[in-house]
């Protein structure tokens, strides 16, 4: 039976240049300027001009060449040998200011060893995804489902949450053993059962951890020995087995390639007086521009130049593109200006000084209502950002906190409250060490009106573990 039905539906569609665009906004400085490489190699019409230095020195050069030098130039030189054999080796613009140690990193490390695994081919570019997305500590902090959603955005395709799970089992068989793990829970487990799980403490270890973590985590001793029948000693036993454990799968590697790690900054934070002055690091829209042969060739078709349809399509749709990432590029430049200088006026006193405890509460939506442009613009523009400033190259995404309010009525960001947990906890008696209620004590006798809950999970954020193992560490 034939029928007919009238509907009404409100649809939003994404037009394939605003996807292209806001992956734009996310690249930081090296992944743009390679962005840029692959658009120059793809697009004849596209050219990119160094700067006016550059070309003044190129043009002094070439004009300096000399074919040949005749026996009374070169005898009677008055040049010391020295400064000509030392040009054999190194340029004078290019001499090194102190050798760089080689210093792998632990994801281009599990990357070679995916190529070795039993897996499918097709496969690697998720294990390589997750691999990028664990943190320097090597624990995956986002959820598969936001992974696996922020994956099919890039690669418009659907990619389900259950392959993105057979890859991370894949990577987790890898060295160092435990990397991707989503949780301290997590790893702990992954560690404790990779020993002998025939022994006593060992089993009790990984039973405590499944069923009691969260006691452990409240620091309920009393309740975890009464569940687990245990004795005062055997806990202890228990406890210092856990304390024994790594927390962080690549803990120890982190100061070797931190040590040596260069970051390349996308803005420049300069104190000129009372003034902050904002710069992007390289600005790249100047450099970029439409050939103009290309552009000839283009105006000539539309003369009435005889070539066929497909040459003439060919040279519009390379020139229109051209046209189209330079504005791009330019209206990334734009944004990133405008929410970089925003975000410097909101913060000015901790921008001024540097200090931590002058950071204000912030939010995207704070940023995006004053620049008046989407949350996910701001986010993309702040995500994987630093900035260079005068007390050092800080991240953007640090920027971003949510606020408490103390007793005087004033709204505090809770980095500073984490960075007071963090100095009660380093100036405690080591042997006696301060437990959550203790510190929510200590800090409204400060002025600060935090709940316990709230005190262990920015405890937790610092991966600080609770007080009776850190009893035990010393």
């Amino acid at each position: 039976m034939i029928s007919q039905q009238q509907t009404q539906k409100q649809r939003h569609a994404i037009l394939p240049q605003q996807i292209e665009l806001l992956n734009l906004f996310h690249l930081n400085t090296l992944e743009l300027q390679q962005r840029i490489q692959d658009e120059l190699n793809a697009n004849p019409a596209l050219e990119e001009t160094g700067s006016q230095e550059e070309e003044r020195l190129d043009k002094c050069s070439r004009e300096t060449v000399q074919d040949f030098q005749n026996w009374e130039e070169y005898g009677y030189d008055d040049i010391p040998d020295y400064k000509t054999e030392y040009k054999n080796y190194l340029p004078e613009d290019r001499i090194p200011e102190k050798p760089l140690t080689d210093a792998p990193d632990f994801r281009e490390d599990l990357k070679k060893q995916c190529r070795f695994t039993n897996i499918p081919e097709e496969s690697y570019f998720l294990c390589d995804f997750l691999i990028d997305s664990v943190n320097e500590y090597g624990m995956l902090e986002q959820d598969l489902e936001e992974l696996a959603s922020e994956l099919s955005f890039k690669l418009n395709t659907w990619i389900e949450t259950i392959r993105l799970e057979e890859a991370l089992v894949t990577i987790r068989q890898m060295d160092p053993p435990g990397v991707g793990s989503r949780s301290v829970q997590e790893y702990l487990l992954i560690q404790l059962k990779k020993m002998n799980i025939k022994r006593p403490d060992v089993r009790m270890a990984i039973r405590l951890l499944e069923e009691h973590y969260t006691d452990l985590r409240s620091r309920n001793i009393e309740k975890i020995k009464r569940e687990l029948g245990l004795e005062e000693d055997e806990i202890k036993i228990v406890l210092h087995l856990l304390s024994s454990l790594r927390t962080k799968p690549v803990s120890n590697m982190v100061s070797t390639s931190q040590a040596n790690q260069r970051i390349l900054p996308d803005f420049v934070v300069s104190d000129e007086g009372d003034e902050l002055e904002v710069d992007l690091y390289r600005q790249r829209s100047a450099s970029l521009r439409i050939n103009q042969s290309w552009m000839e060739m283009v105006q000539t078709t539309t003369k009435g130049v005889a070539l066929d349809k497909a040459a003439r399509q060919y040279l519009r749709s390379k020139l229109s593109s051209a046209q189209w990432f330079i504005n791009a590029i330019m209206q990334r430049e734009s944004n990133m200006l405008k929410v970089m200088k925003t975000i410097v006026a909101r913060q000015y006193e901790y921008f001024r000084y540097g200090d931590v405890l002058l950071l204000k509460p912030m939010k995207l939506k704070d940023i995006a209502d004053k620049v008046q442009v989407d949350i996910s613009t701001v986010s993309r523009i702040t995500c994987n950002k630093y900035s260079e400033t005068p007390f050092g190259t800080i991240l953007l995404k640090d920027l971003f906190t949510e606020g408490i309010v103390n007793q005087e009525g004033d709204n505090i960001s809770n980095r500073v409250i984490q960075t007071i947990i963090g100095e009660l906890i380093q100036q405690e008696n080591k042997k006696n060490p301060y437990t959550d209620r203790q510190l929510v004590s200590v800090l409204s006798d400060q002025g600060y009106n935090i709940a316990r809950r709230t005190v262990a999970k920015y405890r937790e954020l610092m991966n600080i573990p609770v007080a009776q193992i850190r009893g035990l560490w010393n």
